[in-house]
């Protein structure tokens, strides 16, 4: 089975790729992840939790989530059913890309998948109903260490596509990069 191409996003260290699938007469048969792919590009293959997440409703925001030290994560997202703006926010002090945000729009009929390194926040808006996203982590969540920034900074200025609903009261409440940067 072929591997999927990797492409590379704006913000470094982030990939999109779609599996390639094996077509026939009963369906099709695709491959989301595999080490060796991922370790021939240099990227991390040691997953320790995965999840899953349903989301119901069109328009509905998640994020924008992080893990802070020693428990920042890598993240490999995988969208299984519906479809999705995903949102990348690099707050990495150092990177030339800091404070600046990308998209990719996801599709669970073609499995896209999203690979986040550490120092990104991630989030999301559903632009279908029932939405199923599959994730892995390179480190297990520890609810001291969960973090995040505003969906809807006015600095970050992520241009969500719809009208953003179904927004929790945590995501709702979570401070702009501004704050952040002054907690440093």
């Amino acid at each position: 089975m072929a591997n999927p191409e990797l492409r590379e996003l704006p913000l470094a260290g982030a990939f999109h790729y779609r599996p390639t699938p094996h077509n026939d007469h009963r369906g099709s048969f695709s491959r989301l992840t595999c080490n060796q792919f991922l370790a021939d590009a240099d990227l991390n293959t040691n997953w320790v939790q995965t999840n899953l997440s349903r989301t119901k409703t069109r328009g509905t925001v998640r994020g924008m989530h992080y893990q802070t030290d020693p428990f920042a994560e890598i993240k490999l997202l995988t969208c299984l059913s519906g479809r999705i703006f995903d949102v990348l926010v690099d707050l990495r002090p150092t990177s030339a890309t800091y404070g600046q945000w990308t998209s990719v729009e996801l599709d669970g009929a073609t499995a896209d998948t999203v690979y986040i390194p550490v120092g990104i926040a991630h989030g999301f808006q559903t632009l279908s109903d029932d939405v199923t996203l599959h994730y892995s982590h390179s480190a297990a969540f520890h609810p001291d260490h969960q973090a995040g920034v505003s969906y809807s900074d006015p600095h970050i200025g992520i241009r969500w596509p719809l009208r953003v609903s179904g927004v929790s009261e945590r995501d709702a409440n979570l401070p702009p990069l501004k704050t952040l940067e002054e907690a440093l």
